[in-house]
């Protein structure tokens, strides 16, 4: 991946798995969180029309609110459509169901794929990590979203079929970087909702660290409860129960993305710090 940080430039990341249910809005919300509790500018792109990302910081736009629909479609600008967070350090940029159309009407668009791009681009000067989550599909927006992107970061659900569709995943990503974005790469494989008392589940990591080798991501995130629960209070788990697995889990996280995009500035991750520690339950 380019080295972003040397051209004076924000990184740029999308979250993106066209399988649904596999944790990855709750990656990019909770990330989002861990990235900007370190300090770092952080803005969040809701680019699915579910608009869960956005509920999930308890922002739910008025009618008249400019969203990421109305920025795709011109008729706002991103800087005005952006919106403050209970996060300290995290900016958010807000989607609605207006945007499941939006596929449609930017099909006869000039350099449709690129629309995502260059509207983020100047933002890319004062924020410094900007995280995208893209809908749970192949389609426009998810390549608007590959194309705006420096790196992409898949989350993998720890069950039976966690490796179906990642392949066409992969493949579109390198339909992107051949055609579109030639700096694009994927930067990690999250693992998510890992139930450590399962033999399954650590079927399925061994399974995609044979696939995916050294991109695979050391953390894994546990399922648990709080996390599930912490989007129905407009907060990503990170501040709804700080201390808590699964916050403890997204902020290690956060620290081996950090890494990869900068590993002369970030410390060297240790090896795999499994999320269900002997003697407790993994639904905490």
């Amino acid at each position: 991946m380019a080295n972003t940080e040397e051209a004076g430039q924000g990184a740029v990341i999308a979250v993106a798995n066209q399988k649904g249910g596999v944790g990855k809005t709750t990656t990019a919300v909770s990330l989002s969180a861990a990235l900007a509790h370190t300090g770092a500018q952080v803005l969040l792109v809701d680019l699915d029309p579910q608009a869960n990302a956005s509920s999930g910081l308890g922002c739910r736009p008025e009618q008249d609110q400019a969203t990421t629909y109305h920025v795709l479609s011109g008729a706002a600008d991103a800087a005005s459509a952006i919106v403050a967070t209970p996060v300290d350090n995290l900016s958010l940029l807000p989607s609605s169901i207006d945007l499941a159309g939006a596929e449609i009407e930017l099909v006869s668009a000039l350099s449709r794929e690129q629309i995502l791009r260059r509207i983020l681009e100047p933002l890319r000067a004062h924020t410094q990590l900007l995280i995208i989550d893209c809908p749970p599909s192949l389609g426009l927006l998810t390549v608007n979203g590959l194309t705006a992107a420096d790196g992409v970061i898949v989350p993998i659900q720890c069950e039976y079929y966690a490796l179906e569709g990642l392949e066409a995943l992969r493949r579109n990503v390198e339909l992107v970087r051949a055609s579109l974005n030639p700096d694009l790469e994927i930067l990690g494989f999250a693992l998510t909702m890992l139930d450590g008392r399962t033999r399954l589940s650590q079927q399925v990591v061994e399974e995609v660290r044979l696939h995916f080798g050294e991109k695979v991501f050391n953390t894994r995130i546990p399922r648990s409860v709080r996390i599930a629960e912490a989007p129905g209070f407009g907060q990503p788990i990170t501040s709804f129960d700080p201390g808590s697995r699964g916050a403890v889990a997204y902020r290690r996280l956060a620290g081996e993305v950090l890494n990869r995009l900068n590993p002369q500035a970030a410390p060297s991750n240790h090896r795999e710090d499994t999320t269900t520690p002997r003697g407790t339950r993994s639904t905490a």
